[in-house]
């Protein structure tokens, strides 16, 4: 594994801190802190700021023994209710309509009454995992899935609680996990993005793309998004109808020109990204209509993902199957061709819209269950049959789940980051697996707690990359995606 050598210091005042700490205690503080800092390795590190490889994006090796070379993250944008979909808790309906006091936001604990589900919950497969009749198709692959009910992360607010849960931090400005896998891994195909992101025709996240950026890594590690409609890549086509040669020594010539420009400005990693995305659009201009033709998929193929299902019409938020089904459907598609992660959001705009279930859990249950229901069941099946699913590890979850209370007059859930569920399956994973529990309500988590660095940890561990070797210099640390505390595997779900 290789890490990114140290950039230089800009100094952004008339002396340095090291200027200002050799000047202080007539230097006897630099001395002390030159004798630590050279007893701890820190002057064997190049001083230069660094230049991204020839290609940023070339396979590299796996740290560790892994099953999984490629990941499809379904995120589901609002924080679906753990408790009315995997999570069954008896207790929490016997006591429908009691009072309880719980915290409901940030150290603000005060009485609510408790909102039983009610969808019906029955165990599924060999394993008997547990399952509501929202998702009826996925119940069917129980035994192929992991299921973390376990999971607690920092923040009640969508924002910070999804960057959190794409890039480790609740503030904007750090790599994405997508990021840190391509940085990793690389990608097994130089004419498609390593690192693709696809959005829910009703919007995106409210964060934006601060959850698929590459951070202070070098621009070639972020996220290239993919529309739901229309042209998936904008700006694609040749401008025209230049013929490809001539177009050819257009980008060879911008590219020269780039590089001589480049060489008296090492490390400067958008004009490298630059030159590689005009090389990565060239090549897209060809791969990619072919990568997203579903014309060449088999009727029974685009049947079973629900690409042909009419729209709704018993509710005008309710888009049903084909958007998230063609989305997963090109997911797979992708990964045959060697993209080594792909997201999807599904859920856009605000509350109903999404999986925010303020207004109503059952009616954001309809909207929602059965328009990720078939496509995911779908995918789970299709990667199997293919011979795929051990080698793709796909992951389900928010940013946080929902609260055991009641909110409103339409029997609405709050946000709840103190316990929820996420689901993993394929790429290494034990599957039929039911890992963790939360409180008797399903309101916190209470049996094999996790936080969510610890999630990231067996993420990166199951797609051969060590949490606390995988590390890129930047403000002075060897930086992290699970930050300075040290994560713990969830090895209960591991195979």
């Amino acid at each position: 594994m290789w890490t990114e050598p140290r950039p230089r210091n800009r100094n952004l005042c008339a002396g340095s801190r090291r200027d200002f700490l050799a000047q202080c205690g007539a230097g006897f503080t630099s001395l002390a802190l030159t004798g630590l800092l050279e007893a701890d390795g820190f002057f064997q590190r190049p001083a230069v700021a660094a230049t991204l490889p020839a290609d940023p994006m070339a396979v590299r090796p796996p740290l560790l023994p892994a099953r999984a070379k490629a990941c499809i993250f379904l995120f589901m944008y609002g924080g679906p209710s753990q408790m009315d979909l995997f999570d069954y808790k008896p207790e929490l309906n016997r006591r429908h309509g009691q009072t309880a006091s719980l915290e409901q936001r940030r150290r603000d604990v005060k009485p609510g009454v408790l909102l039983g589900s009610k969808r019906t919950f029955r165990q599924y497969g060999q394993s008997g995992l547990w399952c509501s009749d929202v998702l009826p198709h996925l119940a069917q692959h129980m035994d192929k899935l992991a299921v973390i009910k376990s999971l607690y992360a920092d923040s009640f607010a969508h924002g910070s609680a999804m960057i959190q849960m794409n890039s480790g931090r609740v503030l904007q400005g750090w790599p994405s996990m997508g990021s840190w896998m391509s940085y990793g891994l690389g990608s097994a195909n130089a004419n498609l993005p390593g690192y693709v992101v696809m959005l829910d025709p009703r919007g995106g996240p409210i964060s934006g793309a601060a959850n698929w950026s590459s951070g202070f890594m070098p621009a070639a590690y972020q996220g290239t998004v993919f529309r739901a409609a229309g042209n998936p890549i904008l700006n694609l086509d040749p401008a025209n109808g230049t013929p490809p040669a001539a177009q050819r020594d257009i980008i060879s010539t911008l590219n020269d020109l780039n590089a001589g420009h480049l060489a008296s400005r090492p490390g400067f990693s958008e004009l490298q990204a630059r030159i590689a995305s005009y090389e990565l659009a060239f090549q897209l201009q060809r791969s990619a209509p072919e990568a997203l033709d579903l014309g060449q998929e088999s009727a029974a193929t685009l049947h079973r993902y629900g690409i042909h299902a009419p729209k709704p019409t018993d509710h005008p938020l309710a888009l049903g199957p084909a958007p998230f089904g063609r989305q997963c459907l090109i997911a797979r598609r992708l990964v045959e061709r060697g993209v080594r992660f792909i997201q999807i959001y599904h859920g856009g705009g605000h509350q109903q819209q999404n999986w925010d279930a303020h207004n109503g859990v059952e009616e954001n249950l309809r909207i929602h269950g059965p328009e990720i229901d078939q496509p995911i069941a779908a995918l789970l099946g299709d990667l199997e049959q293919r011979g795929l699913l051990d080698s793709t590890l796909v992951v389900w979850g928010g940013e946080f789940g929902r609260q055991a209370l009641g909110q409103g007059d339409q029997g609405g859930r709050d946000h709840n980051p103190k316990g929820f569920t996420y689901w993993l399956a394929g790429g290494g994973v034990r599957g039929g697996t039911s890992y963790g529990e939360t409180d008797e309500l399903g309101h916190e988590a209470a049996v094999n707690r996790h936080h969510i660095r610890d999630l990231h940890a067996t993420l990166l561990h199951l797609m051969g990359l060590d949490p606390l070797r995988l590390t890129y210099f930047y403000g002075g640390l060897d930086q992290k995606l699970t930050g300075v505390l040290e994560p713990e595997i969830i090895r209960g779900i591991l195979a």
